[in-house]
């Protein structure tokens, strides 16, 4: 399969990429993406959709494990475009809300508190802490909440709506200067879950 790049960039072969993001891996197994500093190849019509799904010349892509290989070269730099990177290749892709969704929420309660973890698209699993913390972006119009979670360098995840409803389930209030807020509490952190009074309204 061969794709063109925009503003008549050279015809770019897909195979190569697949190849080279299936062999570039550290110790972990996992691809060192912050550390590849490769030439800016062009753009390449993939979309990851508001939904999460992957989309490939209009059409989208059903094979999870090519979707999830893409994922895993994902990178979102300064200039806030998302890329397709390898050691010798960067590729601007488009992204509609997130670069993943986070459907499912565990749990877990003890005597240290509630521990949160996401389940996305992609099968990673993300504990909400300090490291991968959730920020909750409320239109000042509507007051509808986008609950995005941290995964990996700038790459978030979008929470499903059921998955937010279910975190309202264990949130406490906390008093600011600007009134009462609803967060989670977690491992000494705090994150709102909106705006403070919006839960009042």
């Amino acid at each position: 399969m061969r794709d063109s790049l925009k503003d008549s960039k050279p015809t770019f072969d897909m195979s190569q990429l697949i190849e080279a993001a299936k062999a570039q891996k550290d110790g972990r197994g996992e691809h060192p993406v912050d550390k590849w500093n490769p030439s800016f190849c062009g753009e390449m019509d993939i979309v990851i959709k508001a939904d999460g799904s992957w989309w490939h010349d209009g059409g989208r892509i059903t094979r999870k494990p090519l979707a999830k290989l893409f994922a895993s070269i994902l990178r979102k730099d300064e200039d806030g475009v998302t890329y397709l990177v390898t050691p010798a290749e960067k590729i601007a892709i488009k992204v509609e809300r997130a670069h993943f969704t986070a459907y499912d929420l565990r749990v877990d309660t003890g005597d240290r508190g509630a521990r949160f973890f996401f389940t996305t698209n992609m099968d990673d699993v993300i504990q909400l802490s300090a490291a991968r913390p959730l920020i909750v972006r409320t239109d000042p119009e509507t007051f509808e909440p986008t609950p995005l979670l941290r995964v990996r360098g700038r790459l978030d995840a979008l929470i499903t709506r059921p998955v937010f409803y279910e975190l309202i389930d264990y949130a406490v209030e906390r008093m600011t200067p600007d009134g009462p807020q609803l967060g989670l509490e977690t491992g000494g952190e705090f994150f709102p879950l909106g705006p403070p009074g919006v839960h009042e309204d």
